[in-house]
């Protein structure tokens, strides 16, 4: 505590008293921080200068409160990017990073949950409901429980109110459960209080025009969790508002490391079949090869998080509240053809088996299963859509002038190297996105800084070690930065390898090391792993597109 409240009194002491043995003492003060200490060899003390790099301390101490406040007196409303310069970081950046000062004026700000409690006026959202015990498999949501409840509701259950002994929430002990109102679309839930679309602004980002309506809400309690997974559209921007949240965020490079598995389906989700807070490393033992990136966001913060990028999300505050929304790319025209070819192929393999085999293999924000026909007319509206960008996106470049066509160039190579079809190129996707392609002499392009966070690599001895190793992730973060949706896969196949059902004889199952105890112990989900796989759907669109231009 005495560390947080130094902090604190130095950001607001230095406003007044930034000369002479005062000045001399902040400057000894910074020189305890290596995020200040490292600035000092860079650029002159100013007083500026000063409170700027304070600001970080508060994320290295882990205050709760925004770090917009060491910055209160400059003015919120002066932004450290311009819009476009902050556009231009989201849209180039491959690895993530922290915005702080960028959102002192939001009045979203305000969003805790009893405001929006106020906001909702007693209507009711759904909430999942996931059990805190931490188990070797990740608890998707098709294991979870869900109810509909206030947020009022939600508080007291929180906060161990008597009331909610008798509420929707009453069968679940607020002591070994938590609860998750997620992916709650703003637009839908306050259809009929439209202005508050404005209290979100993500045109500081140099999104003009995007605001709630293009955002998504998430209430948490302490342990709510999203499973590790990567989205296959865009990249996201995600804003804490209230209480703090880990991420625990693997790039690209390490998809297979981290088992990729599309049961259950959800378009656009890629999940891990590894709980990464809890790893089994036995039944996974190249996890151990991830290089994860962990961070704690607190409230006033904004965090980037790269296309492509894994990401486990967890709630570590009594309750949290954050809102995200995800940046459309160029290159979703074609992740779309993917999906489109991902779900003809899972729905058609899943479809055929019998319906009393009890595995829940659509996520339930999946309504049901579309039919072959409908998929397959998806799968050519992606295709038409697909050329149809790719001729507009050519004829643009074709005006755009030597700068321009300068700033386009990695995608174009990306575009490129994907329409190779070789099995080595499949390789090279594989590493593209990952955090060692991203050129040194491009990142140092990048204004890192007090305002902008470089999410760095944990340790190697502590990326394997779980939850308990992150303790320390924000104090890691800046010192390396400144020094230079569920089922039950997993049952199924313990069920399939355990059932004296088989229709296989016994003799041939006495070996579990066996090619025929090996082949019995294969499921439809084992076989779309393998065909589903991102590596493998990536060179089935590229195919599948190259078929389509003759």
């Amino acid at each position: 505590m005495p560390a947080r409240r130094t902090s604190h009194f130095a950001v607001h002491w230095s406003v007044h008293c930034v000369t002479g043995e005062c000045f001399s003492f902040l400057i000894r003060l910074c020189h305890c921080s290596p995020v200040v200490s490292h600035y000092s060899s860079k650029e002159s003390f100013s007083p500026a200068a000063v409170i700027s790099a304070l600001g970080c301390l508060h994320m290295q101490n882990s205050v709760v409160w925004p770090v917009t406040h060491g910055c209160h007196t400059i003015g919120e409303d002066v932004k450290p990017f311009t819009p476009e310069k902050t556009r231009e970081i989201v849209m180039s950046l491959q690895q993530p990073a922290v915005f702080c000062n960028m959102v002192g004026d939001w009045p979203a700000l305000h969003w805790d949950v009893k405001h929006l409690s106020a906001m909702l006026d007693g209507k009711t959202i759904q909430f999942r409901i996931g059990l805190k015990a931490m188990d070797l498999v990740p608890q998707f949501e098709t294991s979870c429980s869900y109810v509909k409840a206030t947020l009022e509701e939600f508080l007291a259950w929180s906060s161990g109110q008597p009331s909610s002994l008798s509420g929707p929430f009453s069968c679940f002990e607020h002591s070994k459960y938590w609860a998750y109102a997620d992916y709650k679309y703003i637009a839908r839930i306050f259809e009929d209080k439209e202005e508050v679309f404005q209290d979100v602004r993500w045109s500081d980002f140099g999104f003009p025009g995007r605001s709630g309506k293009e955002s998504t809400l998430w209430i948490g309690s302490e342990g709510a969790n999203t499973p590790c997974h990567l989205d296959s559209y865009g990249c996201n921007l995600v804003l804490q508002i209230q209480g703090r949240k880990r991420w625990h965020l693997f790039p690209p490079g390490d998809t297979s490391f981290l088992y990729p598995t599309r049961i259950p389906y959800e378009e656009s989700s890629i999940f891990s079949k590894v709980n990464v807070a809890n790893p089994d490393l036995k039944r996974f033992p190249e996890f151990k090869n991830t290089t994860a990136h962990v961070v704690t966001l607190s409230p006033g913060q904004v965090l980037l998080v790269p296309k492509h990028w894994w990401h486990y999300v967890e709630s570590i505050d009594p309750i949290t509240v954050s809102i995200n929304s995800w940046i459309e790319l160029d290159s979703d025209h074609e992740a779309r053809v993917e999906e489109a070819i991902t779900r003809t192929l899972v729905c058609a393999l899943k479809s055929a088996e019998s319906s009393s085999d009890g595995d829940p293999w659509l996520n339930p924000t999946e309504v049901e299963a579309t039919s072959h026909e409908v998929n397959l007319q998806y799968l050519n509206q992606a295709v038409s859509v697909y050329f149809k960008c790719q001729k507009a996106s050519v004829s643009e470049q074709a005006h755009r002038s030597s700068r321009a066509g300068q700033e386009t160039r990695a995608p174009c190579k990306r575009r490129k190297r994907q329409v190779s079809c070789e099995p080595q190129d499949c390789q090279l996707l594989n590493h593209e996105f990952s955090s060692s392609t991203f050129k040194a002499e491009e990142l140092q392009k990048i204004p890192f800084g007090p305002h902008l966070i470089q999410v760095l690599p944990q340790s190697q001895e502590t990326s394997s070690l779980g939850a308990g190793a992150v303790a320390s992730d924000d104090r890691d973060l800046l010192h390396e930065n400144e020094g230079g949706h569920f089922g039950k896969l997993h049952c199924t196949r313990k069920q399939l390898v355990m059932s004296n059902d088989c229709t296989t004889p016994a003799n041939q199952m006495d070996s579990d090391s066996s090619p025929n105890a090996l082949q019995a112990a294969l499921s439809t989900n084992d076989l779309l792993d393998c065909l589903v796989n991102p590596h493998v759907i990536r060179l089935v669109a590229q195919l599948l597109l190259e078929r389509a231009r003759v």
